[in-house]
């Protein structure tokens, strides 16, 4: 069975990225170690560590892109919870059978090189759920 190991990240959908960050490192006290793009996802990303934890800040890149979209509905905020897994395939596959309904059947390559995969928010009680697993990283 495959494991979740931890929560991996807090994504909080925002309108301005730059603004966000400087919120961030200046107010809260927590340092961006990057930025970088997903033009998959239609979304630039930054990246807060916290402990074993990141805080995930989302900017749509297209105003028809699904952070676009999720601000327009819910305003600015928590976007998703991601979990680490150790299997992700796996993971997905006992979702599955145990008829979790799944956005993502396949893993696919998400922001800071993970593979990842979103549970659908009708199946998880209201919030989108990402599961992700890191390259050599099972901590």
């Amino acid at each position: 069975m495959a494991e979740i190991l931890h929560i991996d990240h807090i994504g909080i959908a925002v309108k301005d990225l730059k603004a966000a960050i400087a919120f961030y490192e200046n107010v809260i006290g927590i340092k961006c170690t990057s930025v970088e793009e997903v033009p998959e996802q239609k979304v630039r990303v930054a990246f807060l560590p916290s402990g074993d934890a990141e805080v995930e800040l989302l900017e749509s890149t297209d105003p028809e892109g699904p952070i676009a979209k999720f601000i327009e509905k819910n305003g600015e905020g928590i976007q998703h919870v991601a979990y680490r897994v150790d299997d992700l395939e796996a993971k997905l596959a006992e979702l599955k059978e145990a008829g979790v309904r799944l956005i993502d059947e396949k893993p696919r390559r998400g922001a800071g090189g993970a593979d990842i995969a979103f549970l659908h928010p009708k199946g998880t009680f209201g919030h989108l759920v990402e599961l992700c697993q890191r390259p050599g990283k099972l901590k």
